[in-house]
């Protein structure tokens, strides 16, 4: 074990004072009293050894008292150079409950958030470059064929070019919305509006949806915006996952302290082990359909900007999501 390992453990007999100051002037008061002390047994001898001895007991004691003081500094430099090597994980022993201490304990703090955002930042790095690298792939591989000529530029081609385009707009436009989401730049922008009349604009183009409202003239007061965003990502997921054929519910009703809305299909579903961690980035719950894995994350945000939950319940066959939204 280092020196640095072995002062860690020794104890701290002035950290549960609250001030600094009186710490300090306990020091001195303890150095002075073991001085006179000192002074008064030795008061027969030599006064150069009366003195020596005096200094010594007083630099003892203070060295034993005083330790802990100024600990945390030493351990928050070393943590700080730590960090700027990019090791986040080291800690301060934070036991004082001076200043020194508050500021060990905020230091901690400081540094578990550092720790959590440079995890975040790796993390998206990794699953934006695994995100894009797959269209991209796939729309040179397409533009490779058309200018080497083993493709001629047909209709079928120029679609497949288009769909893996448009795959990427959708991608940058999805991060786009989930930066500012988190990142707090977006506002909500609350209006009143019916509720069936925004579920039509939403599901629009899309016949395997079908909407049930009640009662039928139900009037919220929501981000139209924020709120399309959460119904069309609900919607296109479980419109993606439904087998061929097959409807996919829309229901929305009052409830006493706001509105729930309900997004059902009769898809593979998600599975318990999975629920509570589909709404996070890039999670797809199993599925290889192509999707991005941000739309619930973008989903959950925007609802958490309402005040919100969002949920997924348990249903077999299928899959049951539940919004449920507060009205003041």
């Amino acid at each position: 074990m280092t020196f640095d390992g072995v002062t860690r453990l020794l104890p701290r007999p002035l950290d549960s004072l609250r001030s600094f100051k009186l710490k300090v002037a306990l020091i001195v008061g303890i150095a002075l009293t073991l001085a006179c002390v000192t002074f008064w047994l030795g008061a027969g001898t030599q006064f150069r050894y009366t003195l020596l001895a005096a200094l010594v007991v007083s630099l003892a004691a203070t060295q034993v008292v005083a330790h802990g003081m100024t600990s945390p500094l030493r351990e928050m430099t070393a943590a700080a150079k730590a960090m700027a090597r990019g090791d986040y994980s080291t800690r301060v022993r934070a036991t004082s409950r001076d200043e020194v201490g508050q500021l060990a304990e905020a230091f901690n703090i400081m540094s578990t958030d550092l720790e959590a955002a440079d995890k975040y930042r790796r993390e998206l790095i990794g699953n934006v470059s695994h995100e894009l690298k797959t269209p991209i792939a796939a729309l040179r591989a397409v533009l490779e064929n058309v200018v080497d000529g083993v493709t001629e530029p047909d209709p079928t081609t120029l679609e497949q070019a288009l769909r893996q385009t448009e795959r990427l707009g959708d991608l940058v436009s999805e991060l786009l919305d989930l930066s500012r989401l988190e990142g707090g730049v977006l506002r909500l922008d609350p209006e009143s509006f019916t509720v069936r009349e925004f579920l039509a604009d939403a599901a629009r183009g899309r016949p395997s949806v079908r909407l049930d409202v009640h009662p039928r003239t139900l009037t919220v007061i929501a981000d139209r915006s924020r709120l399309t965003q959460v119904v069309s990502n609900l919607v296109d997921n479980a419109v993606r996952h439904a087998p061929s054929g097959t409807e996919v519910v829309v229901s929305v009703r009052q409830c006493a302290n706001g509105f729930r809305l309900d997004v059902v299909d009769s898809g593979p579903g998600i599975e318990p082990s999975e629920r509570s961690a589909v709404f996070d980035r890039f999670t797809r719950g199993g599925a290889t359909d192509g999707g991005t894995g941000l739309g619930l994350a973008i989903a959950r945000w925007a609802t958490e900007l309402h005040g919100g939950t969002i949920e997924v319940l348990g249903r077999s066959p299928g899959c049951h999501i539940r919004v449920t939204i507060p009205q003041h």
